[in-house]
């Protein structure tokens, strides 16, 4: 199975009246055709940003170092007119907030068709039975395709803005916080439907979300983000219900568990704020809000060091944190110098 995406380094920096503002530190990633995969972090961890750099939708005072590479094919490199065809082609993206994503006095039919017309994948005479297949195949009814957007419910919208995604039939879908604003009921369903057509297509789906039970539910990969850094990736339900970064570990204790009165009762949170990334503090970016840091973390930023089966009993997770890193294992380098009283702490 050849790579789907494939990120490389990727850095941003935005441009700020005070100097650069650091909003994604050297992330990788990687998801295959019919994977999906979830990132997961607080409001400014740079997930949104991460999304929008992939089809190179930032503003111009973002600056992008690294590699984006598409089916092989890197999109930081690529031209205008290049870029232009494979957007909504090759890869396609589904906003938070339908409502402000389409257009209030165009039909939501005309709107599904815009794509299908410009990129030329199907013929004039074919656009409006494409446009009711797409309808269709997110459960709303042709009929629709007259309606204005202010017609349909918040959950009808947001089946149009998938139908849109799909109508060019991409590779990759880049879901950005799809179901943020919808109610539970709308909610699973959105989400049962974007991992049905996953399972049908074939295609990739990066699915970006603040909300853990969702990836969980959805995604086979999840992804933690923090400060623009990746701090635990592994299987979906491995990192939300037994994470190995104490920054994982909180937001998944953020959520209240249904039949835990403890949960319920006393839910626990995440005290301080994510540092300012203009002046993030040394060592490792969480140590300030970190319940179990030791000395060595204001000196050390560690990598993502694979999580050790004594620890874990899994090989194909990995964590920065000095407390599942190589040292703590038994293994040798980065985190070897930690001391057992430290990592006790």
């Amino acid at each position: 199975m050849s790579g789907l995406l494939d990120v490389r380094d990727l850095h941003v920096t935005y441009a700020g009246s005070g100097g650069d503002v650091p909003a994604v530190r050297g992330l990788d990633l990687a998801l295959d055709p019919g994977d999906t995969l979830g990132v997961a972090g607080e409001s400014g961890s740079g997930k949104s940003t991460v999304a929008l750099a992939l089809l190179r939708l930032l503003p111009a005072t973002a600056r992008v170092t690294g590699h984006i590479l598409l089916e092989g094919e890197d999109v930081l490199g690529m031209k205008w007119g290049r870029l232009r065809a494979v957007r909504w082609v090759g890869a396609s993206v589904v906003f938070q907030g339908a409502m402000h994503s389409l257009n209030p006095v165009q039909r939501i039919g005309d709107q599904i068709a815009e794509p299908l017309i410009l990129h030329g994948t199907v013929r004039p005479n074919q656009v409006a039975s494409r446009v009711a297949e797409l309808l269709e195949q997110v459960g709303l009814p042709a009929s629709r395709s007259r309606d204005h957007p202010h017609q349909l419910s918040g959950g009808q919208r947001q089946r149009v803005m998938i139908a849109m995604a799909l109508a060019c039939e991409p590779r990759l879908i880049i879901a950005d916080e799809a179901t943020t604003a919808l109610d539970v009921m709308i909610q699973a369903q959105i989400l049962a439907l974007l991992r049905g057509l996953v399972e049908e297509t074939g295609i990739g789906m990066l699915m970006i979300s603040h909300d853990l039970s969702v990836l969980a539910a959805t995604c086979d990969r999840v992804a933690v983000m923090y400060a623009g850094r990746i701090v635990e990736e592994g299987p979906a339900r491995d990192v939300v219900h037994r994470p190995a970064h104490p920054y994982a570990s909180a937001l998944s204790a953020a959520f209240p568990k249904i039949g835990d009165p403890a949960s319920r009762l006393a839910p626990r949170g995440l005290p301080g704020d994510p540092p300012d990334p203009a002046d993030p503090p040394s060592g490792c970016v969480f140590r300030p809000r970190c319940a179990v840091a030791a000395s060595v973390c204001a000196t050390v930023d560690p990598p993502l060091w694979p999580v050790h089966p004594e620890n874990d009993g899994r090989s194909d997770r990995r964590a920065a944190c000095v407390h599942v890193g190589p040292g703590v294992a038994g293994g040798a380098g980065g985190a070897g110098e930690i001391s057992t009283e430290e990592t006790s702490r």
